[in-house]
């Protein structure tokens, strides 16, 4: 099995960005699709054969009923990064 690689994008550090991502549904043994926005920390890991990128959002600004923590890690394919600006 692949190690897992960490590392930096200094270019998304900061960057307002959402993405959408599984999360448990309450009372149940089912997950659901959740949206989640808040600030990049630039911070990634890589992991799997391929390799799958997953970004660290914290700050959340928008996070499902129930979800306690402040930063969740976002698959890069379900990660809307906002343009420089708006």
């Amino acid at each position: 099995m692949a190690q897992a690689r960490h590392g930096f994008d200094e270019s998304l550090a900061g960057r307002r960005a959402e993405c959408d991502g599984g999360h448990a549904v309450p009372g149940s043994h089912f997950a659901g699709r959740e949206d989640f926005a808040g600030t990049l920390t630039g911070e990634f890991v890589d992991h799997g054969d391929p390799p799958w990128r997953w970004y660290l959002l914290a700050d959340l600004t928008l996070k499902p009923d129930g979800y306690t923590d402040d930063s969740v890690w976002c698959e890069s394919g379900n990660l809307f990064v906002q343009e420089l600006g708006t």
